[in-house]
């Protein structure tokens, strides 16, 4: 067995990374339930500076406004693009008006943190991609939950190498999900993978540092149920060499709260890594998330179970924007960039492709 410090494999550097400069100016175009709950708790407790909010309902963002400090409400979207105190500008929309909008904001030389999904189509996140490249602006996705607590430490896990070669990477949800709160996402085609599960690929692509070569998989309705699209689906993933991924997501489990559960799994030749996503326990309130590991390089019989502060939302929503800023600061690509996030919207439409032709689709058939 190799020598560790005890400290150091407790302590996993799991929390966002923020800028040294938080004063850049950061503006929000849609005041919604997602952005009052989850984007300005979290840019508030990392400390950025929204300048103001701009919503087609005028009424929301002035109650997003007065209940987190902001000190401008914009009439029109043009606006808020012609603040020269706004250098990022935060899209918190629905994917299909996302690219109009990136088009506008790309030309007014502001940076960009796109909402997930970045498109519902390839051809419309090609689009997206090119149009950010052209206006030679940095633009990333909020695909939050790569930095949620459980998923960033597992990530760290990985990286230092104590799982060996990764074998194996799942997570299995099972929940009661009321997508009426939502009600224009109960009305589309393509729901649970599209707007859910797509966090969980994007996790497993991030812990493992790849993307998998070829999906298979099904999706499923509960009978009765309101919504149009999908609510239940099974995704395996083939990533090279003896890499299996593998995901599992239920939001019909109608017993008590006590019986749902969101796990999460990864496995290697030389260790395994199991936790909780506790935001989606005692839901809405939710708990932190929990993550437990061994090694084989440490001590086989030993299993490490560090404690995690926070949960996916609202603490991992200070990683996305976080990420952007700090690529700025360093001029560089953030992590979670639009051309990045293509290889997850390659997965999600793989995923459909697979459901509706009942076969493997692999990732390089979108091009």
């Amino acid at each position: 067995m190799t020598s560790f410090n005890t400290t150091s494999l407790l302590d996993l550097d799991y929390k966002p990374k923020l800028p040294k400069n938080k004063r850049i100016g950061i503006g929000i175009i849609g005041a919604g339930a997602i952005v009052q709950a989850c984007h300005l708790p979290a840019y508030k407790m990392a400390g950025f500076n929204v300048v103001g909010v701009y919503d087609l309902d005028k009424k929301r963002a002035e109650s997003a406004a007065d209940e987190f400090g902001l000190k401008l409400v914009f009439e029109s979207l043009e606006q808020l693009l012609k603040q020269p105190e706004i250098e990022v500008v935060d899209i918190a929309i629905p994917a299909k008006f996302q690219r109009d909008v990136v088009e506008q904001v790309a030309a007014a030389g502001k940076h960009i943190l796109c909402q997930k999904p970045l498109a519902e189509t390839f051809e419309e996140a090609k689009r997206i991609v090119d149009t950010v490249k052209k206006a030679d602006v940095k633009a990333a996705v909020n695909q939050q939950m790569r930095w949620s607590p459980g998923i960033s430490a597992s990530r760290s896990i990985v990286r230092r190498g104590l799982l060996g070669e990764v074998t194996q990477a799942s997570i299995q949800v099972n929940v009661l999900t009321e997508w009426e709160q939502w009600p224009w996402i109960t009305k589309i085609n393509r729901l649970e993978v599209m707007y859910h599960s797509i966090h969980y690929l994007d996790s497993i692509r991030s812990v493992l540092g790849v993307s998998p070569e070829y999906i298979y998989a099904d999706g499923a309705k509960f009978p009765g149920q309101k919504s149009v699209g999908e609510t239940r689906t099974m995704i395996h993933m083939k990533f090279p060499g003896e890499t299996r991924g593998f995901i599992h997501d239920n939001h019909n489990n109608f017993a008590e709260q006590e019986d749902w559960y969101a796990q999460f799994r990864f496995e290697g030749t030389e260790g395994i890594i199991k936790g909780t996503n506790g935001a989606l326990y005692n839901y809405p309130v939710g708990t932190e998330d929990t993550i437990q590991y061994m090694s084989k390089q440490i001590d086989p019989s030993h299993w490490f179970a560090p404690k995690l502060e926070g949960r996916w939302f609202p603490d991992a929503f200070m990683g996305p924007m976080g990420e952007l800023l700090l690529a700025i600061e360093e001029n560089r690509e953030p992590v979670n960039s639009v051309a990045d996030n293509l290889n997850t919207i390659r997965m999600v439409l793989a995923s459909y492709l697979s459901m509706e032709e009942n076969r493997p689709v692999y990732l390089d058939e979108f091009k």
